[in-house]
């Protein structure tokens, strides 16, 4: 007996050894290889969920999404239709037989239902533009969904009329609107979106709302079916009021629109109690700051009785799912670096229920994901962590410990040898705050060896990075760099007074949160001098850029879709028209000193670093125009610069698999021009 243990003691260490020595440090085409799970949706009984299977198609070089359908024990992990074809945004019936979902067919993105007891799939609609934010009514009768209304675009002039035959230059696009383009998307075809119902058998949908606003998002029904509860922002002036929105209910036969809010702020994603008495929704007073915290409320559903709960809670709130009994409420929010799922009673008495949530944001380490609630309790959430992207998992909301369900991507991840992942803490030389970044290590890392650092800024710059799985991490460690990522004043999960200390301050003393964090590492030995890089994306790219401007200490930067000059890109980027006050007092005109000292344009006459300066020709967010200006300058400085465009790119610049692979391509071609000085010498 004792022979065979150590037999099987023995196998099992070879084994081992075998399967670590066969393993290869994460490759670029692995990101073609990569799979995650988004939108989990549970069944009325707990038993299953339907998910979005999304994957990297190599031919088409997009990402794909095709729906599949698991039991809430992982068994019996199958494609919903089987249809080769995108899918998304399923929604379950109220009495689980049926599925609602969105899919492309040969005239756009149409509804189709699939019914489980045969495993039928049908076709409800045939509309003029994509529908979306489908919801079942109480009945299980009819959907609901929002569908843009399309309108004449506006013109100024009646061209003369050419003659037969000939071919002339296209008229001229005339734009009367605020919001005229989106980045991604390009220019918006005009005309507002309305709410709709369809019967879920099939036939004509109805257009429930009506006037010239937006009404966007899923519509939540009234528990008798008789309306629905949305959010938009129907003021008569909508257009400049971009920040502010109520909540609304309309009625499905009159048309009647109620306001149930009535504030200066957002108020957004209502969700109407189980038994319809109740209505929560997220929102805040605008304090016109950079940074507002998005609290819970609720009221009864004819809109008295508001009220907030977790005052106490010094995090922004999202995804509001009610318990089955209507006296409690399920939501998610960032801390330090996680999205996490908490619940809370309407006596305002919460508990965290599931950490780890997120992984559906492939590229950097972002937050993101979704949670689902049956009225059992049983919760279904996108499960991330450092080594693989978001899997499905499945908790119970009064026990503890999730159980992942899926593993699909251990036919790619537990073949390779991944950088490690560790927190680190280290304190502001500024107010002495402490401050939370990560580093990663190369695979194989040996501590006796000296390894150049890699700064990765995250973007936002309200945002947060976390430990959450990184392709572009995980390729920058594999070419053998610490990376170091940090969270400095302005990311979110820290409380709102953190992510405000960018108000007329950014950049600012956030650039030397990070400085602190590269100083730390520096005393630990971890990281040296002369070995150091640094790079990052939009409010990272900013943060580079701004970086260079302050210090020599960096042997190579790569700036990818800046801002250059905050002037500029106010009145240039999609965007154009949230930025004033709420950065910055006034707009460019009223405080052109103000806004020129917060440009890296204002430093670009100290920067001495070799610099790369990246992004996409079709970015409208951080227009092309900021990138070039900074090119420009510091060609005729004769700073040894590049400027590398991705053709068509947006402002995610990653966005296709080809994409990320040649961002990270070129920061790295970019850094091995300028090795460490110690091996120069």
């Amino acid at each position: 007996m004792m022979t065979r243990v150590l037999f099987s003691v023995l196998f099992l260490v070879v084994c081992g050894v075998s399967q670590a020595a066969s393993r290869t440090p994460f490759d670029r085409m692995d990101v073609f290889e990569l799979e995650w799970v988004s939108n989990p949706q549970i069944s009325p009984d707990g038993r299953r969920v339907v998910y979005s299977r999304n994957s990297m198609d190599v031919m088409a070089d997009a990402a794909t999404s095709r729906l599949w359908i698991v039991n809430a024990d992982g068994s019996g992990n199958v494609p919903l239709t089987g249809r080769d074809v995108a899918e998304s945004g399923a929604t379950w019936s109220p009495d689980g037989t049926r599925i609602a979902f969105t899919s492309k067919s040969d005239n756009g993105s149409e509804i189709y239902v699939y019914w489980l007891a045969n495993g039928k799939t049908a076709r409800l609609s045939q509309l003029d533009r994509s529908p979306k934010g489908l919801n079942w009514s109480p009945s299980g009768e009819h959907i609901a969904f929002s569908m843009l209304v399309p309108e004449s675009p506006p013109v100024l002039v009646s061209p003369p009329r050419k003659p037969k035959g000939a071919e002339w230059a296209d008229e001229p696009r005339v734009t009367t609107r605020l919001k005229y383009e989106r980045d991604g998307a390009g220019y918006i075809e005009t005309g507002y979106n309305h709410y709709f119902v369809v019967p879920s058998i099939g036939g004509s949908p109805r257009k429930i709302t009506s006037g010239l606003f937006h009404h966007r998002g899923s519509p939540e029904w009234s528990a008798d079916g008789q309306s629905l509860i949305f959010s938009g922002n129907r003021n008569a002036d909508w257009e400049h009021e971009y920040i502010n929105s109520e909540i609304y209910e309309v009625g499905i036969n009159s048309g009647n629109v109620v306001a149930l809010t009535d504030r200066d702020g957002p108020d957004d994603a209502p969700a109407v109690s189980p038994d319809g008495n109740k209505i929560a929704y997220l929102g805040f007073d605008d304090k016109v700051r950079t940074y507002q915290l998005t609290k819970l409320h609720i009221m009864n559903a004819d809109g008295s009785g508001k009220r907030e709960l977790l005052q106490d809670l010094d995090r922004s709130i999202s995804g509001l799912v009610w318990n089955k009994r209507s006296d409690g409420i399920y939501f998610q929010y960032d801390d330090h670096g996680d999205t996490r799922i908490g619940f809370t009673t309407l006596a305002g008495k919460s508990r965290v229920v599931a950490t780890s949530l997120g992984g559906t944001t492939i590229g950097r380490p972002y937050g993101g994901g979704s949670f689902t609630v049956s009225p059992s309790g049983r919760i279904a959430y996108t499960h991330v962590t450092p080594y693989r992207p978001a899997e499905l998992a499945i908790v119970e909301a009064r026990k503890s410990g999730a159980s992942v369900i899926t593993a699909i991507n251990e036919d790619l991840l537990q073949w390779r040898d991944l950088g490690k992942v560790e927190e680190i803490w280290y304190q502001s030389s500024v107010d002495e705050r402490d401050l939370q970044g990560w580093i990663v290590k190369p695979p194989g890392y040996d501590s006796s060896k000296v390894y150049p650092l890699l700064v990765e800024n995250h973007g936002g710059p309200i945002s947060n990075y976390g430990a959450r799985f990184s392709p572009e991490i995980q390729l920058y460690a594999a070419a053998g760099y610490i990376v170091f990522y940090p969270n400095p004043r302005g990311s979110t999960g820290y409380g709102e007074a953190f992510g405000d200390l960018l108000y007329n301050n950014y950049p600012g003393d956030d650039y030397q949160d990070v400085m602190d964090g590269v100083d730390a590492l520096v005393e630990s030995g971890l990281a040296h001098e002369a070995q150091l890089y640094v790079t990052g994306g939009s409010a990272g790219g900013i943060m580079t850029a701004w970086t260079i401007g302050k210090t020599d200490r960096f042997r190579a930067a790569a700036v990818i879709k800046p801002i250059l000059n905050w002037m500029s890109k106010t009145l240039t980027a999609d965007n154009y028209y949230g930025y004033a006050n709420y950065r910055y007092p006034g707009q460019p005109w009223e405080n052109m000193q103000g806004y020129l000292k917060f440009s890296p344009i204002s430093l670009v006459g100290k920067v001495q670093t070799p610099t790369l300066v990246m992004v996409g020709t079709a970015d409208m967010r951080t227009p092309i125009s900021e990138a070039k200006q900074l090119y420009n300058a510091l060609k005729i400085r004769g700073i040894d610069t590049a400027l590398v465009e991705v053709p068509g790119a947006p402002h995610n610049i990653a966005g296709r698999p080809s994409q990320l692979i040649t961002k990270i391509d070129h920061i790295l071609a970019w850094f091995e021009k300028y090795p460490p000085a110690s091996s120069t010498d």
